[in-house]
């Protein structure tokens, strides 16, 4: 929209298909919501009550600037325990939210027109994000028939001197690839030979189905050239209390929290108190989310490859599916257009996650079985009535 109180920047609309998604008919009770990763799930009662007592007992007031030193002094532990990883305080900050963390990051580490290595299909802030730190976005295809993941050749090609950074997204948003340690280790030896900085998006770490999650600090020469960004939205069911963290090295962390003076100084006092608590119960907590999105990943899956022009791969991770619609001859907007419009089931046109993701769909597991199976019910019935019509002509 065009507007002299605009900035020209803005005149043409940076609205993306999942913000659009997010605000689809929200009145209309017959419509199926499969687009936005937020999920269904209650943040469990007992880190609700216990950020109540705290904030009853006067935690309201700005945090230390880096985050609440109990809060990240249990995220240290819990890198110790989990991961084999040594952190120190000063190489933590918490954040609001993944995506405040990528922001700032980025802003810390590029110069104008620094490029930054992006694996494609990617989530889709990143483009804007990178703009907006004056920095310039070069595309890694990732293809399905390589299960999404990095090939090394393609990476090595698109290096060169005005190269800063590769963006390592795994679990991945939207495809659900994994990485596995024997993968990372040979992009880090691309990484560490071409003094590149990595930034690891691991928001979906405890949504690894096959094998044990490893983050990319954890291969040796990594940890002092890697910024790596958590969140409590995810696997902790808290989306809506905005809190994430960063872990890099500490010149990196005083960068951003210098940055991040003029946007928002911290992260909410009480959200870093409801994420300490759920670290403590994490066992108990975490276990039954898993349990549900991996039953729900893998019936979808299921029921995907059971209707006529659709597939998709084995579920490796995340709470996302990438559906391959290729066969129905028909574009990622115009499937999505259809399946809103005549099953009322909204899902994501997978070029909204760049060009590569053109022939795909991505559908979030944020749903409970019975309404998927609804759901797909829905779209194999519509797919089978086009097919019927078409073999009519």
């Amino acid at each position: 929209m065009k507007h002299r109180f605009l900035s020209k920047k803005y005149w043409k609309s940076t609205a993306t298909a999942m913000g659009e998604a997010a605000d689809t008919n929200k009145n209309d009770s017959s419509i199926i919501n499969l687009s936005i990763g937020d999920l269904d799930i209650i943040t469990n009662e007992a880190i609700i009550q216990k950020a109540f007592l705290d904030a009853k007992a006067g935690h309201t007031k700005y945090t230390n600037p880096t985050g609440d030193p109990e809060l990240v002094n249990e995220l240290i532990d819990f890198y110790i325990k989990e991961y084999k990883v040594n952190i120190e305080p000063s190489e933590m900050m918490m954040t609001v939210g993944a995506c405040h963390g990528m922001y700032l990051s980025l802003q810390a580490i590029l110069d104008e027109d620094d490029e930054v290595i992006v694996p494609e299909p990617f989530f889709t802030p990143y483009s804007n994000q990178i703009t907006l730190a004056k920095g310039k976005m070069v595309l890694l295809e990732t293809r399905e028939e390589e299960n999404f993941g990095i090939n090394i050749d393609r990476l090595r090609k698109l290096i060169n001197e005005r190269t800063k950074a590769i963006v390592l997204n795994f679990p991945n948003n939207p495809t659900g690839a994994c990485l596995n340690r024997n993968q990372l280790q040979e992009i880090a030896s691309v990484i560490i030979e071409n003094d590149l900085i990595a930034i690891a998006d691991e928001v979906y770490d405890v949504f690894s189905y096959r094998e044990a999650f490893s983050p990319l600090m954890s291969i040796e020469g990594m940890k002092e050239r890697t910024i790596t960004l958590g969140s409590f939205s995810k696997g902790y069911a808290m989306t809506g209390w905005r809190i994430g963290y960063a872990v890099a090295p500490s010149f990196i962390i005083n960068c951003i929290r210098d940055i991040n003076e003029g946007i928002c100084f911290t992260a909410p006092s009480i959200s870093q108190r409801a994420a300490l608590h759920a670290l403590r119960m994490r066992r108990n907590v975490q276990q039954d989310i898993v349990k549900e999105y991996e039953k729900r990943m893998f019936y979808a899956a299921e029921r995907i490859r059971n209707i006529p022009g659709l597939s998709t791969k084995e579920p490796e991770g995340s709470i996302y599916i990438f559906i391959n619609i290729k066969e129905t001859g028909l574009s990622s907007v115009e499937f999505s257009k259809l399946l809103k419009e005549k099953a009322k089931v909204i899902v994501i046109p997978g070029n909204a996650f760049g060009g590569s993701g053109e022939g795909y769909v991505r559908i979030a597991c944020t749903v409970s079985v019975e309404k998927l199976k609804e759901a797909f019910d829905r779209i194999n019935s519509l797919l089978i009535e086009i097919s019927t019509i078409k073999e009519g002509f």
